[in-house]
Order: structure tokens, then sequence, then C-alpha cells
């Protein structure tokens, strides 16, 4: 028997090339209408690593993924991975959430707008606006049916947790969202107590939203970590949803939404997020995080991206969508610091996770 040979350190991973979108695999994709598919849609083909975690020159881990460019057109550009299968968008979803919200009749605009189609870092000023919006719709605070939670931001939890203070619905990321929802509610006359309830009449105007701006019908609905219905639709659809939002005429509903998140980006993340940054810093654009590592972007000429890491690594998220915003021609000191994912050893830098396409 020959003898075990010693490992040798990995290389850096270059076996996902860029596919053509034509070349993209569908094999044994789930029926994008069968609403009693499997418990599971991920797609039983191995999906290309997106980002490589390197530490001292070798790379000790591999994110893997599926990411779609559209062009201005909305063709399909690049495909990698399985692109047309259903995912759980997650917070990407809000944008769409809050331009139902508008449908329904909630007259919203500004940083209340902005803050409705938010996973807000919860400091003061999104706290603030939050308890504002209640008392202005006559809501008690007790009517929120997001969980109670700390800031999503690292920096401001510590803060809060400083001063004392506990888990809050009102600082929970998703508040500004429900408030608009209840306020609705209110104004329309619905009951509040369902408002979370997929067949509450709220929740059926936001899946009709959802699949307008998709161009797919929903293939499964499920329930958000805020308490709120969930529909799955594919990357090619969520980044369809994305480039619709952008080039909606004037006044629409999605057009409003587009134009608040992007006049107040600090609303739709905070301070020191990367949707807050390159809204900011790339006008004209409209860019969505979500939970379990989904990020969407529509860039004001109609192009759009969006990708989803399988394993919902959050650290990939920033390079990942630096790699893609280069592709798509965006550059610049925001791209760069997106990007930016450094490792530490004995409290110094010694590696990085960076993009591997």
């Amino acid at each position: 028997m020959p003898a075990p040979q010693p490992p040798q350190p990995s290389q850096p991973s270059r076996e996902n090339q860029p596919p053509r979108a034509d070349q993209s695999s569908r094999a044994d994709q789930p029926s994008q209408t069968d609403r009693s598919a499997p418990t599971s849609a991920l797609s039983p083909v191995v999906p290309p690593v997106l980002a490589e975690v390197v530490r001292s020159g070798f790379v000790e881990g591999r994110h893997r993924g599926s990411l779609v460019v559209l062009g201005a057109d909305g063709a399909v550009e690049l495909a990698l991975g399985e692109v047309t299968a259903p995912v759980f968008p997650r917070s990407s979803n809000k944008p769409m959430q809050a331009a139902g919200v508008l449908r329904a009749g909630l007259d919203l605009a500004g940083e209340r707008l902005a803050l409705a189609a938010a996973s807000h870092s919860g400091e003061p000023f999104h706290r603030d606006l939050v308890r504002k919006m209640l008392d202005e719709y006559g809501l008690d605070p007790a009517l929120l049916q997001c969980p109670p939670d700390l800031p999503l931001d690292a920096e401001e939890r510590d803060t809060y947790l400083a001063s004392g203070a506990a888990p809050d619905r009102v600082t929970m990321n998703c508040s500004g969202k429900h408030t608009a929802m209840l306020a609705v509610c209110a104004q329309r006359g619905w009951p509040l107590e369902t408002y979370l309830d997929p067949e509450h009449p709220l929740q059926r105007i936001i899946h009709k939203v959802v699949e307008d701006a998709a161009g797919e019908p929903v293939a499964a609905v499920g329930t958000d970590g805020c308490g709120a219905p969930l529909m799955a639709v594919s990357l090619v659809g969520l980044a369809r949803a994305f480039r619709s939002f952008v080039a909606a005429g004037p006044g629409t509903a999605e057009r409003r939404v587009a134009d608040a998140m992007r006049a107040h980006p600090e609303y739709v993340a905070g301070s020191r997020r990367a949707d807050t940054w390159l809204m900011r810093e790339v006008p004209g654009t409209l860019s969505k995080m979500g939970a379990e590592a989904v990020q969407a972007v529509a860039l004001p000429d109609g192009r759009a991206l969006a990708f989803k890491i399988e394993d919902g690594a959050g650290r990939a998220l920033g390079p990942v969508l630096a790699r893609a915003l280069t592709l798509l021609g965006v550059d610049g000191p925001v791209v760069d610091r997106i990007g930016r994912a450094p490792l530490l050893g004995g409290g110094r830098e010694v590696g990085e996770i960076r993009a591997a396409f």
C-alpha cells in the first residue's frame, strides 16, 4: 500500500468560472407553483464557491451560493449556480412589503416610508421614529407582533446594553415595517390582532405585489424571523423585482418606495451598514440585504443583481457584493469598503474573506 501523502495547502478556488446564463443547471428544480414542494427547496446541484476564507495564505473555508446579474434590458447576463429555484429572500422582500402597504392605502413618504422598508440598526433615531409613527396612528407599542430584540448593529447593541435597556419590540429591526402594517390596518378597519396572518387582507395585497414585481408566482409562503409572512421567489425574480422598483413610473407605489429608500438610506439600514453606504455613495442605487445572506441591488440604469450564500454566512455578503458590483462596472471607495472582510489572529490582521468568482 502506498504511503499516505501529507495534505497540501489549498490554492484559491477557481472551479466556478462564470458560466453563460444558458449554462446554469436547472435539473430537478422544484415547481414554483407547487405549494406542497419538499421542505427543502435547495437545489440538489452543488452550487459554486462564491467566497473563500483565507488565513495566513491558507484557504481554510469556502462559502457556496448562487448569484444572478441582469442587464439593463432585464435579460440574464450572468448566472452562477441555480438562480431559478425558489429561495426565501428574507428582508430583501421588504421593499415589496412597503409597496403593499402603500397599495393598501397608507400615505407614507420620506423617512417614514424608508423605515417601513427597513432592517434598521436600532439606533436612537430609528427607535424614536418608530415611536413617533405609533403615536401618530394612535397605536400602542404592545400591538407590535415582532419579537422583542436588541439593536441589530453591534456597536449600538453595546451602547444599548450599557444603558441598562432590555430587548424591546420597538428596537427589533423590523419594527418600522410592523408599525406601517398596523397603521394601514387601523386606517382600513382591518383586524389588528391578525395582521400577520397570510390570509389577512393586507398580506394578500403584499403577496400580489411580490408576484407582480418578481414576474413569477410565489413558490411558497413561510414565516420570517419577525413573524411576518415570507414569500419565496427565485433569485432571478428577486433581481427582477428590484429592477422593476427602479424603473417604475413616478407616483407608483414601487417608485415611491425606491425613492424613499434611496433618499434616506440611513433609515433603511443604519450608520454603519453596507446598504446605507451603497445607496448614499452610488446615486440612484436601490439595495437591501436579507437574513441568511441574501442581497439584492438595482442600479438606476436597470441593471440588477441578487444572490444568496447557501450556508447563510453573513460574513461573505460584503466580498461577494463588492465583486458583483465590480462586474457591473461599479467601483470606487464604497465598493472597497463593502468588500473588506479581514480575519484576525492575535488581534492583528492575518487574512481575509474574499470573492472567488
